[in-house]
């Protein structure tokens, strides 16, 4: 790898699996600590003025875009403007940022799978702050890449993993929607993409704009949560037996989750050559993971 590679949020499950796989095949990032508060404009200024990378993956956010059970507004706009920030930097150091967003770009109501072509219609803040930040990032830093993934899944101790398997064990009626379908992406699997986009820019192949990214094989709700469910029993003994099944619109989350949340993934494929992998295989490393560091 020939570019200097800086990653914002090395220290969360997406930023470690990352870390991981380019140690792998020797590839390093730097990774500075966030400051006390968090990364904001004036730290990132500091920071992007003293290193100048040639590429920055942008995750200092990852949690509360990707796993959080619910998150501030206020904190939502104040990180929005931060990456509006960062945008601006990347272009004026000439910096390639690869920027991550998500499913909640969409509402929902397209049964067929979104395709990158298809108008981001949030339901809910955080969905309507990604779809912001995505503009943002469009119109600022040519040198862009935004990749919307699917259902990610990690080992954070309050993640959304963690969030069921603690339902499953404290027993008592456990329900999912059957009729609420995504791709869910294990945390190794997005790493995985990342690097390979990474590796492509370094190539100097201009390959900017905005991308899909979900695991093989579209699933509901529930279909998911058994198959976890599976898996854990072979770490846990105590579980729920059966999940029931739920109408989506009678979830909690409804307002907030989009019912039809299936990426095309088409693009990246033959953009990049990215093949989609089987989420299912990527459970058993996620769930032993897990349960290690419970």
């Amino acid at each position: 790898m020939r570019m200097r590679l800086m990653l914002l949020g090395g220290g969360n499950a997406l930023g470690q699996a990352l870390i991981r796989l380019g140690a792998e095949e020797d590839i390093g990032f730097l990774a500075p600590r966030p400051p006390e508060g968090g990364w904001d404009a004036a730290s990132l200024t500091q920071l992007l003025d003293d290193t100048r990378p040639d590429a920055l993956v942008n995750l200092a956010y990852y949690f509360d875009w990707f796993q959080a059970e619910a998150v501030d507004a206020a904190r939502l706009v104040a990180q929005e403007r931060a990456v509006e920030r960062l945008a601006e930097l990347c272009r004026h150091h000439d910096i390639r940022l690869l920027q991550p967003s998500s499913y909640r770009v969409f509402d929902g109501s397209r049964v067929t799978a979104y395709t990158e072509k298809e108008d981001p219609q949030p339901l809910g803040g955080r969905g309507q702050a990604l779809m912001r930040l995505e503009q943002s990032v469009r119109a600022v830093c040519p040198k862009h890449v935004l990749l919307r993934f699917g259902w990610l899944l990690d080992d954070s101790p309050q993640g959304l993993l963690a969030r069921f398997l603690a339902r499953a064990e404290a027993g008592g009626e456990l329900s999912l929607a059957d009729d609420r379908r995504g791709n869910p992406t294990p945390v190794d699997d997005a790493a995985r993409v990342i690097l390979a986009v990474l590796k492509q820019l370094d190539c100097q192949s201009p390959l900017w704009g905005t991308y899909h990214y979900g695991g093989h094989e579209a699933t509901t709700s529930l279909a998911l949560g058994q198959a976890v469910l599976s898996e854990a029993r072979n770490y846990r003994h105590d579980l729920v037996e059966e999940i029931s099944p739920q109408a989506h619109a009678a979830r909690p989350d409804a307002a907030e989750e989009p019912q039809h949340a299936v990426l095309a993934c088409k693009k990246i494929l033959h953009t990049f050559g990215i093949k989609p992998r089987a989420w299912r295989a990527g459970l058993p490393s996620l769930l032993d993971r897990y349960y290690r560091h419970v």
